[in-house]
């Protein structure tokens, strides 16, 4: 097929794309966070058609967005005060809640659990698709599975046409790394996904907010995945990634003596004149956010540079540090050197 690229500043896009999830098709469209690969969140043979454009597996949930909070009450079962509070100070914006679907939720959407991740999302182009086509809108990274997730409508392009209907270009995605994911289907509430809205900002309204161990981890054999993003390798280029944590100083010294053809440093600002190979940045040493921003990004730029071997920087896990470092570790498959 051939994929529409579609102006979100033209009056008659947005139309466009919503008689395009009407029907039962598929649209790259812009949010906050990362392109998302759109279909109608009640259709499951619609959904299905993502796992397939994707080549994604079938067991990893996809998050149902919405354009007002009252939508989600045909979407799940119990609404929890929690859901209440975390709405009324995140909502719209980069949080996903996993709550007990409805039946209105078909099972690919699920991917076959009793739950369901339900978003809000902030970005205005998001929020009129979804009100145009006038129904929830399923949406997992616009990407081929496993590959950086995409920040640009020119990346989904790149992945995906020829493959779904259309993309509606929005511009650049302004947080850079998908939502948080926070399950309130467990007391206490425990984050799956790290995002921009950070673990610090969800304990200061819940109180207490436990961490899966799959943040950091690789998830445990025969567990299922609660959320995107937990179990298998993602956002890798297609060199071997692998993140050296220590100091600048030891990080210099390792890349300088592993030089060989094909080497490329994932650093921060202004650390590649120090460095006997070519870097690529991906923010300031000190700025979550710029880094966040500008990773996919920058993984996807090694790739352009037909990179085989990538040293990274190891970001430090706090804040919306703590969303890049997840990213990261996933990109590498965990592969961490600990330098002194």
């Amino acid at each position: 097929m051939q994929t529409q690229l579609l102006n979100a500043n033209d009056p008659h896009a947005v139309e466009t794309a919503a008689q395009i999830i009407r029907d039962g098709g598929l649209v790259g469209m812009p949010t906050e966070t990362v392109y998302g690969l759109a279909a109608n969140a009640l259709d499951g043979k619609a959904a299905a058609r993502i796992f397939v454009a994707k080549g994604r597996p079938m067991d990893n949930p996809l998050i149902v967005h919405i354009s007002e909070f009252d939508q989600i009450h045909q979407l799940v079962r119990e609404l929890p005060d929690s859901a209440v509070q975390l709405a009324e100070e995140f909502w719209p914006g980069p949080l996903t809640m996993v709550l007990p679907k409805s039946a209105r939720i078909p099972d690919e959407v699920s991917a076959g659990l009793d739950t369901v991740g339900i978003r809000f999302p902030s970005h205005p182009v998001a929020r009129a698709l979804i009100t145009a086509a006038g129904l929830p809108i399923a949406a997992p990274s616009a990407n081929t599975s496993g590959r950086p997730s995409p920040t640009t409508a020119a990346h989904v392009m790149h992945d995906l046409a020829g493959k779904i209907e259309a993309v509606l270009d929005g511009g650049p995605c302004g947080v850079g790394v998908e939502s948080t994911v926070l399950t309130l289907a467990t007391n206490p509430p425990r984050l799956l996904r790290p995002g921009g809205v950070t673990l610090e900002q969800l304990r200061s309204v819940l109180g207490k907010v436990d961490m899966d161990s799959a943040v950091l981890n690789p998830l445990k054999e025969g567990v299922k995945a609660a959320s995107p993003g937990m179990k298998y390798k993602h956002y890798s280029p297609k060199a071997n990634v692998i993140i050296l944590e220590g100091s600048f100083e030891a990080y210099r010294n390792y890349v300088n003596t592993h030089c060989e053809e094909g080497t490329v440093a994932l650093c921060y600002n202004g650390e590649g004149k120090e460095l006997k190979v070519p870097c690529v940045c991906y923010g300031g040493e000190q700025n979550g956010s710029q880094q966040a921003h500008e990773l996919f990004e920058a993984l996807r730029r090694l790739d352009e540079m037909n990179a085989k071997t990538v040293y990274a920087r190891c970001p430090e896990p706090t804040g919306v540090g703590l969303a890049v470092y997840n990213r990261l570790i996933r990109a590498a498959g965990f592969e961490v050197l600990h330098l002194e």
